[in-house]
């Protein structure tokens, strides 16, 4: 059954190539970087395989981030590979735009970056055969048929990275065992962020699993994004208290506009951040609709937000500045969590003293979540209206507000450690 299994995913993912193609060329009129290298997908490559002697400690490894959480994820792991094996080589590989233009910035000399190959025999094959990684890691779920097969055909060890499984996702799991427990049972090693998730893993049939933490809390909010946060606040000079609603997903805009118009707020400046950047210009077009004017951060004059007291929603249209927003924020709403998609991740925002107030779905991030709840750094709310009156209500209370802002931040200090715990068992697996 296992093998008839695979053979009718090897034909499915066969006969969706032109599928692929055609979702590449409708995603790049809207993001060029989707026709960027096509035929990586199918791996045909022509940049040179970086050089690497492992038996000199100088490897190339391997890391697979499909987007740009999990790219900004790999990049603290990655510092503290390098800092291990200083002349170490990278292969890293994508699935998006927005994660290949993000890890643009990790390459040194000597580096490569591709596509993620498509999960066909032939194209995972051809991927292994010209870089020869000496071994792979995968973040977070990247659990793929083929790719996994391929390597561990071609002696690849491969491990998932600050690793996590739903509940859901074990239940797919479950339904599709006679595809995917061989790949979870071919999986060098699984560095679960949680023991909920090296449980479920186990389910799944992996079989080396650790639980080492989460890589996202090691992360230090970037300076200078912290300073231009700083700088927001002093601009804007605390007229109002700043309430964001932070990568916010498909759904939710409405929502927290409707929760606004219905407590009539008018004392507090509103910022909306959506979490996938080909969604704002609909999200501006959205607060208009519902009455608002939009002031977005990619027009504020002289890199400034508004004086305060205009009537306007502020729409944070802009990569690479979450540290900044929060920095600006008195307090943030979770996105993804309003809607049933399993939430955003918290600890960015805890990192720079942001109290978070979380709404009914965090299964993607549990543990984080209610770790955060624990140490009095976020709160829980039913849903938007009442997380939108529980904002308010901590920004109407001084004393209460500053004690949940040094919660978060020593929450997020005290769950660091796992970039260096992660770097240590990969040189097991390496065995240098």
């Amino acid at each position: 059954m296992t093998g008839l299994a695979q053979r009718f995913y090897d034909l499915a993912v066969w006969a969706a190539q032109p599928l692929l193609l055609r979702k590449l060329r409708r995603r790049g009129r809207a993001e060029p970087g989707y026709l960027q290298a096509v035929p990586e997908r199918f791996g045909h490559y022509v940049q040179p395989r970086p050089a690497a002697d492992a038996a000199q400690g100088q490897p190339l490894i391997w890391i697979h981030a499909v987007s740009l959480g999990e790219t900004r994820a790999a990049a603290i792991l990655l510092a503290a590979l390098r800092a291990r094996w200083p002349q170490m080589r990278l292969l890293l590989t994508h699935g998006t735009a927005t994660g290949r233009a993000e890890g643009g910035k990790l390459l040194r000399a000597g580096d490569a970056q591709v596509w993620q190959p498509w999960d066909t025999p032939a194209a995972t094959r051809r991927f292994f055969a010209y870089f020869r990684p000496d071994a792979g890691v995968l973040m977070e779920t990247e659990v793929w048929p083929n790719l996994i097969g391929q390597g561990r055909r071609a002696g690849v060890p491969i491990a998932l990275a600050n690793a996590r499984l739903s509940d859901k996702s074990l239940r797919g799991a479950r339904c599709a065992a006679a595809l995917l427990r061989p790949v979870y049972a071919g999986l060098s090693a699984a560095w679960a962020q949680t023991e909920a998730d090296a449980d479920r893993l186990r389910q799944a049939g992996t079989r080396n699993v650790a639980v080492l933490g989460n890589l996202k809390f090691d992360a230090v909010p970037d300076a200078d994004a912290v300073a231009r946060g700083l700088a927001w606040r002093e601009r804007h000079n605390l007229a109002k208290p700043v309430v964001m609603l932070a990568s916010s997903r498909e759904g939710e805009e409405a929502l927290l506009l409707d929760a606004i118009r219905a407590q009539a707020r008018a004392d507090i400046q509103w910022l909306i951040v959506p979490r996938h950047p080909q969604r704002f210009d609909a999200v501006a077009d959205l607060i208009r609709a519902a009455g608002w004017s939009v002031s977005r951060r990619s027009g504020w004059p002289d890199d400034m937000p508004p004086a305060a007291g205009e009537n306007a929603i502020w729409l944070g249209d802009s990569l690479g500045e979450m540290a900044a927003y929060y920095t600006l924020a008195d307090a943030a709403l979770l996105g993804g969590s309003f809607a049933p998609l399993g939430g955003q991740n918290l600890i960015e925002a805890a990192a720079c003293g942001c109290p978070v107030v979380m709404g009914p779905h965090t299964f993607n991030f549990d543990q984080a979540a209610r770790l955060a709840q624990t140490a009095g750094a976020a709160r829980r709310a039913s849903n938007t209206a009442d997380a939108v009156a529980q904002a308010v209500a901590l920004l109407q209370d001084p004393a209460r507000h500053s004690a949940m802002a040094q919660a978060a931040r020593a929450f997020a200090a005290s769950q660091r450690g796992a970039a260096e715990r992660m770097a240590q068992a990969l040189g097991w697996l390496l065995e240098i």
